[in-house]
């Protein structure tokens, strides 16, 4: 063998070596190649070199999200790269670098209000605060919102579901939020406090109300029946009573009711399960507190004591209408005369005289009635019933005031 072809030998033994140093699981390919090709240096080279490997596309501008290999390395993390033949993704701290330079440059602002979001999709969704867009449509009363979650939660109205129950009451809530307002009762938490005062309440309602005294902020006074009022969407909400405007109509039986509440409360009547059972007398309430009015009665609980003449009564509602005839107060006024009545019940009873209406109607003879007593004494003529007789000689009245007439001229002393 001549000398010159000796020391190529050599020569490519070293590169070899060279070769297996830097990366032992490629050399059986580079063997390969230098057993098929006579002369190897060019290959070998080219593989010594691995800058191809990593390309710079900083000078295109915006960072390409579906190429994980455009990102400029130092020296010593090309090195690292080449001998664990791992991309550079794989190394955390390089990766970090990536999605911190990715963030930046994908940032999506708000034109309207300078708020930032990391997709384009987000703010789309959030460009629809601006719009006044409402893309989810409730099935059952039209009503629209912003967000799918808004809706989803929305739609327990109708269903009656109740995810979030209370573990010390078994009160149940559609919404979280109304869950851990209520566990407040249980815990005594009081989060909002006065920072004129030190007072403290349970909802921040509530110290928006407390805040008033201090800020010198006028009531809202209805000039109806006096009633004072912290907020003018209260005293707005009030009025309702006096215009006897119902603006809130049930969607399945049309009934109609002058507050949103009291309509919410009205429809768990057609979706809600009656879950509240009285064991007295099976009777079912579609809500807890309405039970425990009810079960008053069975045990006799009165816990609403009168202040002026100690007469107690079984709810609150029930004490606060007693105690007007000590006060004199009469809140609900006739828009025809201006007489006043301590009752909503007596002021409706007395309006029928200047509207003419009339809705009782005998079953016998189709005569109309403004009051249902009237009604029933009427009927007493088509039915001879006569429930008040005389403890003296025992002769019997369609009316009370027939038996007092006939107490009064046959049997005073």
């Amino acid at each position: 063998m001549s000398g010159g072809v000796l020391s190529e030998l050599r020569s490519a033994a070293v590169k070899m070596e060279f070769v297996k140093e830097e990366s032992e699981e490629d050399i059986s390919e580079l063997e390969t190649w230098r057993i098929k090709h006579e002369e190897p240096e060019p290959l070998i080279i080219k593989h010594e070199e691995p800058e191809p490997l990593i390309i710079k596309h900083e000078e295109q501008g915006e960072f390409n999200e579906g190429n994980e290999e455009n990102v400029e390395l130092s020296e010593s993390e090309k090195k690292k790269h080449i001998k664990t033949k791992k991309k550079p993704w794989s190394c955390s701290q390089t990766k970090q670098k990536v999605l911190k330079k990715r963030r930046a440059k994908t940032s999506f602002t708000c034109t309207q209000c300078g708020k930032s979001f990391t997709s384009k999709y987000s703010l789309n969704v959030h460009m629809r605060v601006h719009t006044g867009e409402k893309p989810f449509k409730c099935s059952d009363c039209d009503k629209r919102f912003i967000y799918s979650g808004d809706l989803k939660t929305h739609e327990r109205i109708h269903s009656g579901e109740k995810l979030y129950r209370c573990d010390q009451c078994g009160k149940s809530f559609a919404r979280k939020g109304h869950l851990n307002r209520h566990m407040r009762v249980h815990t005594g938490e009081k989060p909002f406090t006065c920072d004129q005062c030190g007072k403290s309440f349970r909802q921040s309602a509530h110290l928006k109300d407390h805040m008033m005294i201090h800020t010198g902020e006028k009531w809202h006074t209805c000039d109806q029946c006096d009633k004072t009022f912290l907020r003018a969407s209260d005293l707005t909400k009030h009025m309702i009573v006096h215009t006897k405007e119902k603006p809130h109509s049930c969607y399945l039986c049309g009934k109609s009711y002058s507050c949103l509440q009291s309509l919410k409360v009205h429809q768990k009547i057609h979706t809600a399960v009656r879950e509240h059972v009285c064991f007295e007398c099976d009777k079912t309430f579609t809500l807890a507190k309405y039970l425990k009015q009810h079960e008053r009665i069975h045990c006799g609980e009165t816990p609403y004591e009168c202040s002026h003449c100690d007469k107690r009564f079984s709810q609150a509602a029930h004490l606060k209408r007693h105690e007007r005839i000590h006060t004199g107060e009469k809140p609900y006024k006739c828009s025809h005369c201006d007489k006043r009545f301590s009752r909503s019940g007596h002021l409706k009873r007395h309006e029928r005289i200047h509207t003419g209406e009339k809705p009782y109607k005998c079953s016998h003879c189709d005569k109309r009635f403004c009051q249902s007593g009237d009604l029933k004494k009427h009927e007493r003529i088509h039915t001879g019933e006569k429930p008040y007789h005389c403890t003296a000689c025992g002769n019997r009245f369609i009316q009370l005031s027939a038996l007092h007439r006939h107490t009064k001229n046959n049997h005073s002393k």
